[in-house]
């Protein structure tokens, strides 16, 4: 098994090397010097405790929106609707927690009640694009992009619209969530609750997906449908379960976001997080648990453009060049999936170790 779990992950680790010696090549082409970029990086990601948090504050949406590609994924779907079910939970959460805080409720009751609805707009939205495909044979992957752009169009209109403040002028925003129902940080650093929900949702959903029953029934499905109805498993369930279950993860993302990050819904909360998910998900081969490493990664990634803007002059959008070539090579490793394993001499080390390890 420890064999078969380093062998799985021998083509996205060759992607990301291929896309850093890309990069570096897109350094050198800007005129600056990788070797130089890649220390500025390590140090805006991960060079100090201040480095850490902001990291951990960055990678804390994306462990929630990358299960949201990562759980349909079990039962064979290609959903990344995520950006939508984010901004929409988000809306959703403000929408929930204006009327409940102005009535003077428990700050800890308003804080559920606006998670539940997070949940269950994200979840409703994904589980939409599952109907759709078990239902009406739609496909899933053009179905969920599309509802994302309709998402992000109806939170803008909406907030431009019938939700906005009045006293927000230049920037249309909804009102601002009183601090009392604000989430708060994990005692001692600068990082909010929302990094507990998503390591406690990548946790959960792997024990879901390789140890119960039901996790095991989507695993058959998304081998083969055909066969799971011939084995009477409930497979427009499953679908429908999972595809909730994905959005759901997106939508409380998206509550945090409003009620930890901003504090009110505007064109802001469409921040790309969604789409960042994406890109974890396939890092993490659809792992629930690997997402924890990976997006550690592309949080740190993110809270080091600023530092690489201010010391190289490199334009604000470089780390997105970065996103994009990792991006692209994990796409083309899918090709050598299956093909390529450790080293004799590498095998026979690895043996023993985990034979120990039993």
């Amino acid at each position: 098994m420890f064999e078969r779990a380093v062998t799985a992950a021998l083509a996205p680790l060759l992607a990301v090397l291929a896309s850093m010696v890309l990069f570096a090549a897109f350094l050198l082409a800007a005129g600056a010097d990788p070797f130089q970029a890649y220390g500025l990086i390590w140090l805006g990601a991960w060079g100090s405790w201040f480095s850490w948090q902001n990291t951990l504050v960055r990678a804390a949406p994306i462990l929630l929106t990358g299960l949201c590609m990562a759980l349909p994924a079990q039962i064979g779907l290609v959903v990344i609707g995520a950006e939508g079910a984010f901004v929409l939970g988000g809306l959703a959460a403000v929408g929930v927690g204006l009327p409940l805080a102005g009535l003077g409720l428990p700050p800890l009751l308003v804080q559920v009640a606006m998670g539940i609805a997070g949940i269950a707009t994200g979840g409703a939205l994904i589980a939409a694009c599952g109907a759709l495909r078990q239902f009406r044979g739609v496909n899933e992957t053009i179905s969920s992009l599309l509802i994302a752009y309709i998402s992000i169009a109806v939170m803008n209109q909406l907030v431009e619209g019938l939700m906005r403040d009045p006293a927000s002028l230049n920037r249309p925003s909804t009102r601002s969530l009183p601090d009392a129902v604000m989430l708060g940080n994990i005692p001692g650093t600068s990082v909010h609750v929302g990094l507990v929900f998503g390591l406690l949702a990548c946790l959960g959903a792997w024990f879901l997906v390789f140890h119960t029953r039901f996790g095991f029934a989507a695993r058959v499905v998304g081998g083969n449908a055909r066969a799971g109805r011939v084995a009477g498993l409930p497979v427009a369930r499953l679908v429908l379960s999972f595809c909730f279950l994905a959005g759901g993860a997106a939508g409380l993302a998206g509550m945090v976001e409003v009620a930890a990050v901003q504090g009110a819904a505007s064109a802001d909360l469409a921040t790309g997080a969604g789409y960042t998910g994406i890109l974890a998900a396939f890092l993490a081969r659809q792992n629930p648990l690997a997402l924890i490493p990976v997006c550690l990664l592309l949080g740190g990634l993110d809270a080091s453009g600023g530092l690489l803007q201010q010391r190289l002059d490199l334009p604000d959008a470089t780390m997105e060049v970065l996103r994009g070539v990792l991006f692209l090579t994990l796409l083309a490793s899918e090709s050598l999936q299956g093909r390529i394993s450790l080293p004799r001499l590498v095998r026979v080390r690895v043996a023993p170790v985990a034979a120990a390890g039993e």
